[in-house]
């Protein structure tokens, strides 16, 4: 947002309601962390930064990427944003001290922080090992304030076993929240060359998952999965779905935008669908940075459809479609009025805000601003479960 913004009337000039806790926030990992986090036996393959005349590079496995600062811009995206960037650009937000300095001119309590490997390798063992470096490092990074700073888990997904190993691990240094992607990957791409392509893509893979895979979360093996998440207290995360806007191509990122927030309503459905809910109450998971004003709209479609098709389809649900996406569905927006408005309306209920720093889309340096616009008219209690009271829960803050 620009600082001539027409749809800010005027400026904040106090908030009353309480602290502001930010449910989706995003951390870009130094590139030196990953010798210091990896194996050392793998270290000489981690990536680099190199240094160029009109912006620096990322040189990982021969392959030279520009440095981007669309995942780092921290409010930039007026006249002075660029696509590609040297380093000494960049606002230094993977440093914990520049972080908790801009929560507290945005006036943001806690945050909840997302970030992520792995690295896009065939490389398995560097592939297995990038989830780990992160996470550590992460969960290191997070311990500057563990307060106001917490961590997001991230885990493999192409093998139930292999994912079950992690979510323990993450169990055991007290990772309470795992994004997982989309849809499983394809446990197939490590032995053909499209799958290879894909998975170069590094965290764009780990996000979305193949949805035309062999692996698909309804299929019985996955159960061991969503009982280790109960079992363990954790709750899980979906940050966008399998549709992600196509980076640097402008012809296609803004009507790309849109797409990747409705997608989320694909993987919730496939969960809702195949009683996965159903068979574990217990279970909850957020769709993150998709928007809700979609939600309440998905919820009344699905309990339509659901009573017209659920006899030839022997559906197992005992309940409408509504009904699990209010005891198991959370949905996390930046902004979107629409979906404040809907709050109280099935499957909008259970609604969190975020400020998505330091990405294009956030609000920082005017998150508090930006509240009292979306918010005017609504009740203050509503307004610190939105904000504040629903997230601490969610995410188990303290």
């Amino acid at each position: 947002m620009s600082e001539a913004d027409p749809a800010i009337h005027s400026p904040a000039t106090a908030w009353t309601l309480g602290p502001i806790v930010d449910a989706d926030a995003h951390v870009e990992p130094p590139f030196d962390m990953w010798k210091e986090y990896l194996p050392a036996n793998l270290r000489d393959l981690a990536p680099y930064l190199e240094e160029g005349d009109e912006f620096d590079c990322v040189v990982f496995e021969g392959r030279k990427s520009p440095l981007r600062q669309l995942n780092n811009a921290a409010g930039r995206t007026g006249a002075e944003f660029k696509f590609n960037v040297k380093r000494s650009e960049m606002r230094p937000v993977w440093l914990p001290e520049v972080r908790l300095k801009d929560m507290d001119d945005d006036g943001i309590d806690q945050a909840v922080i997302f970030g992520g490997g792995p690295l896009g390798t065939f490389n398995n063992d560097l592939y297995l090992a990038s989830y780990d470096a992160y996470n550590r490092w992460v969960m290191d990074w997070c311990n500057a304030d563990r307060r106001r700073l917490e961590p997001i888990g991230y885990v493999p997904m192409r093998n139930v076993d292999e994912t079950v190993e992690h979510i323990n691990r993450l169990a055991k240094l007290g990772f309470k929240a795992v994004n997982i992607p989309a849809f499983p990957q394809n446990p197939d791409a490590w032995s053909t060359s499209s799958g290879i392509a894909a998975l170069k893509e590094g965290q764009i893979a780990a996000l979305t998952g193949d949805a035309r895979g062999s692996l698909q979360y309804w299929q019985p093996e996955f159960d061991k999965l969503w009982q280790a998440f109960v079992d363990n207290g954790m709750v899980i995360t979906i940050h966008l779905g399998a549709r992600v806007p196509r980076f640097g191509d402008k012809r296609h990122f803004l009507p790309d935008m849109p797409m990747s927030k409705m997608g989320m309503a694909e993987p919730i459905s496939i969960f809702v669908f195949n009683a996965i809910f159903e068979r574990f109450p217990g279970l909850k998971i957020a769709s993150v940075e998709s928007g809700v004003g979609w939600m309440a709209w998905l919820a009344e479609y699905n309990d339509r459809t659901w009573e017209k098709q659920r006899f030839w389809t022997e559906s197992p649900l005992k309940n409408p479609p509504s009904y699990y996406m209010d005891q198991n569905v959370y949905g996390v927006f930046l902004q979107d009025r629409i979906g404040i408005q809907l709050r109280h309306e099935p499957g909008g209920r259970n609604i969190m805000w975020a400020s998505d720093y330091p990405h294009s889309e956030t609000t920082f340096p005017r998150s508090r601003e930006i509240l009292l616009r979306d918010f005017a008219g609504v009740p203050d209690d509503d307004i610190r479960d939105i904000v504040c009271n629903r997230t601490r829960d969610f995410f188990q803050l303290r």
